[in-house]
């Protein structure tokens, strides 16, 4: 929406500063008392890796669009690329040092649980000894020691790779040294004293990194780690139309380790003319220098947690916990006659994904099983499903699998995988060109004497086995028969490249899903008042969806978000989203399911879906929303929705400003915390809302909901 010729930020605002605004949110948990100690430094790692990934991929594709589109009007701020990076370098400087004072206080408070980092100074004279034999038999044989110099240039030095920088003197001349950080080391080193005591490689080496400098005098030293561009696009300049897509990525991969800096960080007292001689070769300005007081990567931690004393484990960590085997399905009986009777649901990671891995075992032995198709964005690195999709090829099902080559950061993994499917025999679909292909859609084709049977499984989230016991998502299982016909039509269509197609129950990007969500939302605005919405979705992002939201509350349609992340809609605005109200829960599993409701009761309409409010899922990826039809499935969410709705311990609400603020708990209001409460009721069947005798539907919890947020 624009004003003239001017866009309409009146309730928008910028993309990545409400990102920042939500990595905040992820440290606000490391700060929070009743998180467990040791858990709350794993919420500072989180933040620390979070704000990489960002660098990486929205600030590189900002400063090439600086380059490349320097007078672009960003259509949520009003902003130009370059107005952009400054405001984005700005507020990540204070982020930095909420950083380094919340991990030295936790690790302050840890080290009263005799679990210590320790610098080189702080060592006993055995940890000295201890440390001393670790680099002379371990990490000094294979340090590649280097002063720059014009018989030496200055090295290329990789994303995220820790780099010892040294300023030498010798005979009155200034020299630099640098020591990069060998990945084949390990991240840090056990010491042999009671407790858990450990010194991080980088400090060791950066102890000893005097003498690997014979003849100089080192007067400053640091760590560093440079940040690179990786948004890097498979259109590439040197791509060749007719080349293997496969080997195509291949290159496109040795490229990205070696594309521009876009930040560099700095844990130490380099001196000055040192660092501008680093600034120099890299090609950053000062704005993009952050001086770190924490260590530069906090990935060690994940590590730390598996040398854990049990019972520092069990006071310092979340209770371990195992996802359930959902209480809808027996473990006893074969998954597919289960399926064909009725429709089962999982959320991740409260159940399990066996069923479903289970489902694909079966069918790929099941005789009367002709074909399974499937689309991966992202794979576990040692994944069930590929074993079963290969075991079905070699038993002759005719296995088709669309695996997505250029899903960021997993790029190298799903070559691995593609390669072993091929040689089980599979067809292999590399993506559509121009899009990435995001939905999760799995087909199984039987025949049953002389009938077809459709087995379809629609997800939110990657068939990712590691992080399905992290992540929050819903795979929803069914055989209902119209649904089985649109998913053999979608998987036509993407063989043969149709990215157009109509389909009776399934909306689709890039061609049928925004239009069909504003045409749902179209439907709750002819009802004014009594209109209803509701959407939990990571990102919004998409103008065109915003604009229809803003509409929607214009005409007196209640509004309910649930967004994890980003979120570019601003709530409360009078006469504009006074009727919108968005809420963020952060908390032991990072919420990324995504659940569409629009209008109440048994007429509501209710979708699961691969896509956010983002443009690029809506006009850049093949996604897909599948309505829920099974009635009880539908009560198993409007009772997920009732406990999200509830939280008042990790929930936070969006203020008119664009900021996160604890929700408001009423007088009386028992402490809910949603993932803790669905964790407690996995194994048990859901406790609906209470309805009157009799009625079927799930009216019930739409009373409750109008009643909770107090709209009337």
């Amino acid at each position: 929406m624009s004003k003239g010729n001017e866009v309409d930020t009146r309730y928008t605002q910028e993309r990545e500063l409400s990102w920042l605004r939500f990595n905040q949110r992820v440290m606000e948990e490391a700060w929070d008392e009743s998180v467990p100690l040791f858990e709350r430094l794993k919420f500072a790692a989180i933040f620390t890796s979070n704000l990489e990934e960002f660098f990486m991929v929205r600030v590189g594709s900002i400063g090439d669009m600086a380059l490349i589109r320097p007078n672009h009007v960003d259509s949520k701020s009003g902003l130009t690329p370059a107005r952009q990076l400054s405001l984005i370098l700005q507020a990540v400087r204070p982020l930095y040092h909420r950083r380094d004072k919340l991990v030295a206080e936790l690790e302050k408070r840890l080290r009263a649980c005799n679990i210590c980092r320790l610098s080189p100074q702080e060592l006993s004279q055995r940890e000295r000894r201890q440390t001393e034999r670790f680099f002379r038999d371990c990490a000094g044989p294979i340090l590649s020691p280097l002063v720059v110099d014009s018989h030496h240039p200055f090295p290329h030095l990789p994303s995220g790779q820790l780099t010892i920088v040294l300023s030498l003197r010798r005979e009155g001349r200034e020299h630099l040294g640098l020591v990069p950080v060998p990945k084949a080391l390990p991240s840090f080193l056990v010491l042999e004293e009671p407790g858990l005591r450990y010194v991080l490689i980088e400090q060791i080496i950066l102890s000893h990194a005097y003498a690997l400098f014979e003849g100089y005098t080192v007067t400053s030293q640091a760590v560093i780690a440079v940040t690179r561009n990786a948004d890097l696009p498979p259109e590439d300049e040197d791509s060749e139309t007719e080349e293997d897509f496969r080997a195509h990525m291949k290159k496109l991969l040795k490229k990205r380790s070696r594309l521009s800096p876009v930040r560099l960080e700095l844990q130490g007292n380099l001196d000055e003319a040192a660092l501008s001689h680093l600034q120099s070769r890299l090609g950053l300005e000062a704005a993009r220098v952050f001086h770190s007081k924490a260590p530069l990567s906090l990935r060690y931690v994940y590590a730390l947690e598996d040398r854990l004393p049990k019972e520092s484990a069990a006071a310092l960590c979340y209770p371990p916990f195992a996802p359930c085997w959902p209480s809808a399905l027996s473990q006893k009986e074969p998954i597919i006659p289960q399926l064909l009777r009725q429709d089962v649901l999982l959320y991740y990671p409260y159940h399990s994904m066996e069923p479903f891995l289970r489902l694909v075992r079966e069918a790929s032995a099941d005789p009367q099983v002709l074909s399974i198709k499937i689309t991966i964005y992202r794979l576990a690195s040692k994944t069930k499903l590929v074993e079963y999709l290969a075991a079905a090829a070699e038993n002759g099902k005719d296995v088709t699998v669309l695996l997505e080559l250029q899903a960021r950061f997993d790029e190298q993994n799903n070559i691995r995988w593609a390669e072993r499917l091929e040689e089980a025999g599979c067809t292999l679909i590399y993506g559509a060109e121009g899009f990435k292909v995001h939905s999760k859609i799995c087909l199984i084709t039987r025949r049953d004497r002389s009938a077809i049977q459709y087995i379809t499984q629609i997800g939110t989230g990657n068939y990712n086995e590691k992080t399905a016991r992290q992540y929050t998502d819903l795979c929803l299982m069914t055989a209902h028969p119209g649904l089985g016909s649109d998913a053999a039509a979608f998987f036509q269509d993407l063989a043969t490249g149709n990215l157009a197609g109509e389909y009776q129950y399934l909306l689709a990007a890039p061609h049928s899903l925004r239009p069909g969500l504003i045409g749902l939302i179209d439907g709750e605005i002819a009802k004014g008042s009594e209109g209803f919405l509701f959407c939990k979705v990571n990102s919004v992002t998409d103008r065109a969806l915003i604009d229809k939201l803003s509409q929607a509350s214009q005409a007196g349609v209640r509004i309910l978000l649930n967004v994890r992340g980003v979120c570019c809609l601003r709530p409360g605005i009078k006469d504009l989203t006074d009727n919108i109200r968005i809420f963020s829960i952060v908390g032991r599993f990072l919420e990324h399911a995504r659940i569409f409701v629009f209008g109440k009761g048994e007429d509501a309409k209710i979708y699961l879906s691969s896509a956010d409010f983002m443009t690029r899922n809506t006009q850049r990826r093949v996604e897909l929303a599948c309505p829920v039809l099974d009635e009880a499935v539908r009560r198993q969410l409007s009772r997920y929705i009732e406990l999200l709705c509830a939280d008042n311990m990790r929930a936070r609400e969006l203020d008119d400003t664009g900021e996160w603020l604890f929700p408001i708990r009423h007088p009386g209001a028992e402490p809910l915390d949603a993932q803790a409460a669905l964790l407690s009721e996995a194994a048990q069947p859901p406790s609906l809302p209470a309805r009157p005798q009799g009625d079927q539907d799930i009216s019930g919890f739409w009373g409750w909901l109008k009643k909770k947020l107090e709209w009337e």
